[in-house]
């Protein structure tokens, strides 16, 4: 089976690995080398990196242009693979392989379409979220899906759910991919009725806030990470909150108030309180939220939102 491969990000690594080990994979496309890091020097893509570790053709494009559809016709791929690439695909692609093209999308569809499912069912406080193996069409993730795996989604962060779906994602899109080139795969149309859309999440939405429950406070920071981090100000000082748990005895911790004590450090809410596990203050570096309490001094001590 040729399958030309498209991704770009660590989420769509298993699945080019995975497609590697059962496929001809005679083409890999993924968007140009960015700047990263504070040298500020190129760094390619994850999906490039791996591709050329294992030896496979690659292109770098941030469209398709004539020169890039030339190269995909040239690859003859029976199938067309998609994971997190980042581009969106004209017709003349979606209808160059005969199998057409197929993404992992990590949810379950039809809930949470768009480009941030995995911190929306975070977020939502949804029990299981998952990965679908779906068609690609004109609309954002409205095409019809072939197979689904779910998983829990518990008290996993964002990092580790999406390392679990991207690997759930890559089993199923090789299981799933013998059906979908022989035309046997069972097709399930999407219940416009059932739509949730996870749109790109704002640095703004994961700020923590004493005048919101503890337990939305506690879901912000499962779905932070280091673009949209959760924050706030603990007695005047800045700081990214990078682990927390419910603080389920301190129900007399007034909104807004910080008990630092013990190695303890808690922030009331307007419902019940967050205890803080691990903690990077402004221009420190990340540390348990134990060592951070020692210097924290004084009565009245408040925190607000960042």
């Amino acid at each position: 089976m040729r399958v030309v491969f498209m991704g770009t990000p660590d989420f769509a690594v298993p699945s080019l690995e995975r497609l590697a080990e059962a496929c001809e994979v005679t083409l890999v496309l993924t968007r140009p080398d960015a700047v990263r890091g504070r040298g500020r020097s190129l760094v390619p893509s994850p999906v490039k990196a791996r591709a050329l570790e294992l030896g496979l053709p690659v292109t770098e494009c941030s469209k398709i242009t004539p020169e890039v559809l030339a190269q995909l016709t040239a690859a003859t791929p029976d199938v067309i693979c998609v994971a997190a690439f980042g581009c969106i695909l004209p017709d003349e692609v979606l209808t160059l392989a005969p199998a057409g093209c197929v993404n992992v999308h990590a949810s379950l569809l039809p809930r949470w379409r768009g480009a941030a499912p995995i911190q929306r069912a975070i977020l939502a406080g949804d029990a299981e979220t998952g990965v679908s193996i779906m068609r690609i069409g004109h609309g954002v993730d409205t095409g019809a899906y072939c197979a689904q795996a779910s998983t829990p989604v518990g008290q996993k962060g964002a990092a580790e759910l999406t390392a679990e779906l991207a690997r759930l994602g890559a089993d199923l899109l090789v299981e799933t991919l013998p059906a979908v080139v022989d035309g046997s795969a069972a097709w399930v149309e999407q219940d416009e009725a059932q739509v949730t859309h996870a749109a790109k999440i704002s640095k703004a939405e994961l700020l923590l806030d004493p005048a919101d429950p503890a337990r939305v406070n506690v879901l912000r920071v499962q779905a932070s990470g280091d673009t949209a981090p959760a924050r706030c100000v603990v007695a005047g000082r800045g700081v990214r909150v990078c682990a927390v748990r419910p603080a389920d005895g301190e129900k007399d911790l007034a909104a807004g108030a910080v008990l630092a004590a013990h190695g303890r450090v808690l922030l009331g809410c307007v419902e019940g309180a967050l205890e803080l596990v691990r903690v990077k203050p402004d221009g420190k570096r990340e540390m348990d939220a134990s060592a951070w309490a020692a210097g924290l001094r004084g009565e009245g001590l408040t925190w607000e939102r960042a």
